[in-house]
Parts: structure tokens; C-alpha cells; sequence
């Protein structure tokens, strides 16, 4: 599936909606452009595997779509086909939706994470609420692949954590790694 931000911040989504990921209160996919439900003031957005995300005006953030491994950052495990609130997450300049985790660059550079283990908090725990990333600040963008994430700081630094069963942490090894290398 794809989705664009549209005039006036209204996000508009197509393609497969087998787990609501379409936004629209339905899982009907559609191969034309359907209004996501309950989203203004979208100022990025971000369609991961089977679930989306939006960063909204005042930097609050909404997801809908497949949730098994809390990847919507409710709370909970349900799917949703309509956007739900992610918890705890005010202030936030950037997303990115991976396979099955989302993470939210928030303020003075730290970087939150949701979803199926490997957060970079020291876990490989799933987590259905945001959790810090640690042992990384100054950050000024992120990026969510399959199941490991990517922030670039300040000066240029990449720190990258989860899987890396193909050297996609890029630090030389293919030891998976639940904090930032």
C-alpha cells in the first residue's frame, strides 16, 4: 500500500488493505486514493509493511493497520482501521514504519521505538508503547528497514541496531545487536 499527504494535511491511502492499513474504517483495498479517517495536519507520513503511520501538526503521532507486535504504539495488539494515538509521543519531527516497528525522532535529538524487539533499548522485547532508544542523542534523522533501524546524529555518525543476520548494521559483523552500533 501507499498514502500522500494531500491539501490541508489530510492523508489519502490505496492499495492493499488486508489489515486496515488503508486508514478508512475498512479492509476493503482499493486501487484508487481513500480518505484516511480522522487525520488533519499531517506533515509526514510514513507506509511500512501492512501498517502506516502519520506525524501530525504539534508533533503528536497516529498509526492504523496491522498491530501484532504493537507497531501502532496504542497499547495494545489490535489492529486497527481506523488511526489510533500513539502513546507518549509529543513533540516529534520525523517517523519511519518498518515491517513490524515504528520509531519517532522527538525532541533534542532522542529517538523512541515501538514495536517487535530489537528497540534499542537493551531488549528484545516487543514493546506496544514507545520506548527510548539508548546510548544515542543529537539525532536528525532515523530510518526503519525490516527489523533494524538506522539515526544519523549530528556530524554525520550512524548508529544502527537489530538484526544484522546480513551486515545491515554495517559495523563489520553479523551479530544482531539490541542497542545502537
Amino acid at each position: 500500500h501507499n498514502c500522500a499527504i494531500v491539501a490541508g494535511g489530510a492523508v489519502r491511502c490505496w492499495g492493499s488493505n488486508q489489515y486496515g492499513q488503508l486508514g478508512n474504517g475498512s479492509k476493503t483495498s482499493s486501487s484508487v486514493p481513500v480518505t484516511v479517517t480522522g487525520i488533519s495536519g499531517a506533515t509526514a507520513i510514513d507506509a511500512g509493511h501492512s501498517h502506516t503511520c502519520a506525524l501530525v501538526a504539534g508533533g503528536a503521532v497516529r498509526c492504523w493497520g496491522r498491530n501484532q507486535r504493537g507497531q501502532l504504539g496504542n497499547g495494545i495488539t489490535t489492529n486497527s482501521s481506523i488511526r489510533v494515538t500513539v502513546t507518549g509521543i509529543s513533540g516529534a519531527t520525523a517517523i519511519s514504519a518498518g515491517d513490524t516497528q515504528t520509531c519517532a525522532l522527538v525532541s533534542a535529538g532522542a529517538v523512541q521505538c515501538w514495536g517487535a524487539g530489537t528497540l534499542g533499548n537493551g531488549s528484545y522485547t516487543d514493546s506496544s508503547i514507545p520506548v527510548a532508544v539508548t546510548g544515542i542523542s543529537g539525532v536528525t534523522a532515523i530510518g526503519v528497514g525490516r527489523s533494524h533501524m538506522c539515526g544519523v546524529a549530528s556530524g554525520g555518525a550512524v548508529h544502527c541496531w537489530g538484526n544484522n543476520t546480513s551486515g545491515q548494521l554495517g559495523n563489520g559483523t553479523t551479530t544482531s545487536s539490541s542497542v545502537p552500533v
